[in-house]
């Protein structure tokens, strides 16, 4: 076995959404290293989806950009259906697009019933309706193709409930109850459908910088909750990711790990 890739993706071609940057950008940069035959790289910002397809490129790699914003879901059609055209058929969906959707970060505030309902769909619109509507555009062709890797990047905040975050959690509640269904009733044509449970990650910053706020008194407190005392990376994200679509993870389906440094292990 030495010097084959244990991890290898058979040449299939890959969306990766929320792509531009952080863990997004790592998958699909790890995708493309396992002999992907091509990525569909997605973010709502065209220059950042733009910036790692030719990174990609520059390995060798088919790559291109397909910015949208993922509640939209004739959009996320009309990029799978040009995916499909420049690269081949999609057969493996990496639903990574989140937080507070297009633009905006995740920020407890408010106790639920304080918050404006106005502010209800930007949560639900990118971490659930986002995961149905990159599943219903992909699925078909994955059924045809009988074969399909699905990976849904969920949150603790959605298995263990998390303060002044309420409908976040909800949102990552349901793509987690959503993933099971879903892979009840595409097993039958090849496709594994799982999800990735993360609690803190590290946006992707220079060595000094990421030291200086690891130092923080803020990071110590929030880190002292871990059993392994740093925030997940980028990296931790995308070998597991990478894993669950490869050939070597044929046999695992509707399942969820947990992928955060033992915040929670239950």
């Amino acid at each position: 076995m030495i010097g084959e890739d244990m991890i290898d993706l058979g040449g299939q071609v890959a969306l990766v959404t929320g792509a531009g940057q952080n863990a997004g950008r790592g998958i699909a940069r790890e995708l493309a290293r396992h002999n992907c035959g091509g990525v569909a790289v997605n973010d709502f910002v065209a220059e950042r989806a733009e910036a790692v397809a030719a990174e990609i490129r520059e390995t060798g790699v088919p790559a291109i950009a397909v910015p949208f914003d993922v509640s939209d879901l004739e959009a996320v059609r009309a990029a799978v259906a040009r995916a499909t055209a420049e690269l081949g058929p999609v057969t493996v969906l990496v639903n990574n697009a989140g937080m507070a959707g297009p633009n905006q970060q995740i920020r407890p505030s408010k106790n639920f019933w304080e918050e404006d309902p106005s502010e209800w769909s930007k949560f639900l619109g990118t971490n659930l309706f986002g995961v149905f509507n990159c599943c219903h555009a992909v699925i078909p062709g994955m059924v045809a193709a009988k074969q399909g890797r699905i990976v849904t990047i969920v949150s603790d905040s959605g298995r263990t409930g998390e303060p002044r975050l309420a409908v976040y959690a909800a949102a990552k509640a349901g793509a987690n109850g959503f993933v099971r269904s879903i892979a009840k009733e595409v097993g039958r044509y090849g496709i594994t459908c799982n999800a990735v449970s993360l609690s803190s990650l590290m946006p992707d910053m220079p060595p000094e910088q990421l030291e200086q706020v690891m130092q923080s008194d803020h990071a110590k407190a929030q880190l002292s909750r871990y059993i392994i005392r740093r925030y997940g990376s980028s990296a931790d994200v995308a070998t597991l990711v990478t894993f669950l679509c490869s050939n070597a993870a044929s046999w695992i389906t509707g399942q969820t790990y947990p992928l955060n440094g033992g915040y929670v292990t239950d």
